[in-house]
């Protein structure tokens, strides 16, 4: 089994697929499932964190689904759980890649690849400077285009949301990339004395009958704004395109998004798994080109 985690600079999104290899003739799915993700967890990042934190919080999460980690020098479980032989992560926080690096090689017997400059993508990156690209946006338009074909668009709703434009041809072509919801709304709320947070869920009308309603529909319907028009404008330019929706916020403000034409939260593991399946070395504990 493969354990991959992506850590972002809000949230850190941990999932178990039964096969680290990705089928060539997908199952049949039904929208926000992904073929193979047996377990899938969403929690606070906190770059903060040890690796031996990491290590009893990874270990803990996965004894709620029955699974385990091999730990170094030590046999295979002797309880039965189901055990992880290999790891991938991807994460735009140096701190907790660091940690994550660490916890692996001092913890547990199983191979690791940590997505980063030069490893294998199988995708031509169009950047400037390629080395520029989040790990995260390359992750994400790799599972992108093997679920949806090109071109597409991947917005992620996340601490930032992005734009990441994939051609036809599988190109990683470059983006945009505009405040968050969450960044957006804490601005407000720190520089407006009168204001204070509310819950980030749509009003029943765009024009609001109290304050709450009127941050409500500003936050949620002018985000789905913002997210059509860079969408049409990248359109009018590059031509049609799948758009895709994932990230921890997609659920709040997709459903309101008139592009948006398919919504998958999970597609960072999605996009892990064929990374790891590009880049696995059986034999050294850890693979990084």
């Amino acid at each position: 089994m493969l354990l991959a985690i992506d850590v972002g600079n809000t949230q850190t999104v941990i999932g178990v697929f039964v096969d680290p290899a990705v089928p060539n003739d997908p199952p049949e799915r039904l929208p926000g499932e992904l073929p193979g993700l047996a377990h899938s967890w969403r929690i606070s990042t906190d770059g903060d964190r040890t690796a031996d934190e990491y290590a009893v919080m990874v270990v803990q999460l996965l004894a709620t689904a029955g699974m385990s980690l091999p730990a170094s020098g030590a046999p295979g479980t002797a309880d039965g759980a189901r055990e992880i032989a290999s790891v991938v992560v991807s994460s735009s926080v140096p701190s907790v890649t660091a940690a994550l690096r660490r916890m692996v090689t001092d913890w547990f017997a199983v191979s690791l690849v940590v997505v980063e400059p030069g490893i294998r993508t199988g995708m031509p990156i169009l950047y400037d400077n390629p080395r520029e690209v989040g790990a995260d946006r390359i992750v994400n338009a790799v599972g992108a285009i093997d679920l949806f074909g090109g071109p597409c668009v991947v917005v992620d709703f996340g601490t930032a949301t992005t734009f990441d434009v994939i051609s036809a041809q599988g190109e990683y072509l470059g983006g945009a990339i505009a405040p968050g919801l969450e960044i957006s709304m804490g601005a407000l709320f720190e520089h407006a004395a009168a204001l204070r947070r509310v819950e980030l869920v749509a009003p029943a009308s765009v024009i609001g009958r109290s304050t709450v309603e009127s941050m409500q529909s500003g936050a949620i319907f002018g985000h789905a704004g913002l997210v059509d028009g860079i969408c049409r404008r990248i359109r009018a330019e590059h031509g049609g395109a799948t758009v895709v929706a994932t990230g921890g916020l997609c659920g709040v403000v997709a459903p309101y998004c008139e592009v948006v034409t398919a919504v998958e939260p999970w597609l960072t593991l999605h996009g892990l798994r064929i990374l790891y399946a590009r880049n696995r070395s059986p034999d050294p504990k850890e693979a990084h080109a």
